[in-house]
């Protein structure tokens, strides 16, 4: 059966009902900007304190201009009601600018503001992981920031086209593991909960980092660290992040099978409260 078709996105592009941006918007041309998914619950953006503190650290270590507050609330009133469930999507790039790598200044920079209704947003648990060929490069002043550059996310997830694999395992060029393609991952073991460090690539997303704090706060081990692929087969439970699914658990991984919860449930309710 054919997927259904997506429903049209509305789309703000600097405040105004546009859907298209300059053919000499450095997003385009270079990849110049950052973004964050948001998921959309009873008609409001999930988590949105966090998220924008998230996206005012990543402008800042790309040395963007960030939107004020003030401003991507209009733009979010503008855009008013929202669906009762959906996805929001704010993208900003450092604007229009001449030919060649050099960042112009001053800056004028886009921001765009796109909701896509999604009546599905809420996604499936006990979902089948893959591991994926191709190995993430490492670069430090990268790392863990949303920037616009997804290619080896995009190639990553062209690996595959079985409908019952949801997610794709990345690891870095020496074979530590890294994240999802569209995640960060998560497993436990009798000492506690493990996710990868994010040093050298990888996105640190917002819920990443709200079930870090929340599970440091609920007295729970946690550990940052260096981890391959064997860690994972030794693990109790593994589980994979991100704003738009919350945690999922992940019931297989290739040959590996985790038939029951361990600790994800009580994670889920730390994450969500």
């Amino acid at each position: 059966m054919a997927p259904a078709a997506e429903v049209a996105p509305r789309i703000l592009v600097n405040g105004e009902a546009l859907g298209h941006v300059s053919a000499l918007d450095r997003g385009l041309g270079y990849g110049d900007g950052v973004f964050r998914t948001l998921r959309i619950e009873a008609g409001q953006p999930r988590w949105w304190d966090e998220h924008l503190a998230r996206l005012a650290e990543d402008c800042a270590r790309l040395r963007l201009d960030c939107p004020s507050r003030d401003t991507l609330e209009r733009d979010l009133s503008d855009l008013a009601p929202l669906p009762a469930w959906g996805v929001l999507r704010i993208t900003l790039t450092r604007g229009e600018g001449p030919r060649g790598y050099r960042p112009p200044f001053p800056a004028h920079g886009t921001r765009i503001l796109a909701c896509w209704p999604d009546p599905h947003a809420l996604p499936r648990d006990n979902i089948r992981a893959r591991v994926c060929d191709l190995r993430l490069a490492w670069q430090p002043a990268l790392a863990g920031i949303k920037h616009l550059n997804r290619l080896e996310q995009v190639m990553a997830r062209a690996e595959w086209e079985d409908a019952d694999i949801d997610e794709g395992i990345l690891l870095d060029r020496d074979g530590r593991i890294v994240c999802g393609v569209s995640s960060n991952l998560f497993f436990w073991r009798d000492d506690g909960l493990h996710t990868p460090a994010l040093r050298g690539c990888g996105v640190a997303g917002v819920t990443r980092g709200r079930l870090l704090r929340r599970a440091v706060s609920a007295g729970i081990a946690v550990r940052e660290g260096e981890y391959v692929l064997d860690d994972l087969w030794q693990a109790q439970e593994l589980m994979l992040t991100n704003s738009l699914t919350g945690l999922r658990r992940v019931a297989r991984l290739g040959e590996k099978i985790w038939e029951t919860p361990v600790v994800s449930p009580r994670l889920r309710e730390l994450l969500d409260a």
